[in-house]
């Protein structure tokens, strides 16, 4: 199974662009993700990734993900290889999002006023009423 889940802020605005041959919608972002425990100093630490989205999703993180909110991404990881111009092999490893979500409070976000849907990558919408109890 391939599969990541990160909860995180995100670092930066998403950048969103089309590409030339396919046409497709690719946006990517950054998240910080704290590590569950703290260092020798009782610091936390955080570790970074660079997120990738494409298509009906890529759409949907470039207009309503914003830099400092919190967020939960779930996908796959690919890893590619490539040559540089010097000859040398080059490595990297690409989150692909398949599924989104908002991971912040509403409350008190005015930014958060309008009903904002969450996404996954079958294109529909759900909007989440959290002011009702869970049923568990």
């Amino acid at each position: 199974m391939n599969k990541f889940q990160f909860m995180g802020r995100l670092t930066r605005d998403p950048e969103s662009r089309v590409t030339p041959n396919t046409n497709t919608q690719v946006t990517t972002f950054s998240i910080a993700v704290n590590r569950r425990f703290a260092d020798a100093n009782g610091e936390r630490k955080a570790d970074f990734f660079n997120i990738t989205a494409f298509g009906k999703l890529a759409d949907f993180c470039a207009k309503y993900y914003r830099k400092g909110q919190q967020v939960l991404v779930e996908g796959r990881i690919q890893n590619r290889s490539w040559d540089d111009q010097n000859g040398q092999k080059r490595y990297a490893t690409d989150y692909i999002v398949e599924n989104a979500y908002f991971a912040d409070s509403r409350r008190g976000d005015q930014a958060m006023d309008e009903e904002i849907p969450s996404s996954s990558m079958d294109g529909e919408f759900i909007t989440v009423d959290d002011t009702e109890d869970l049923p568990f």
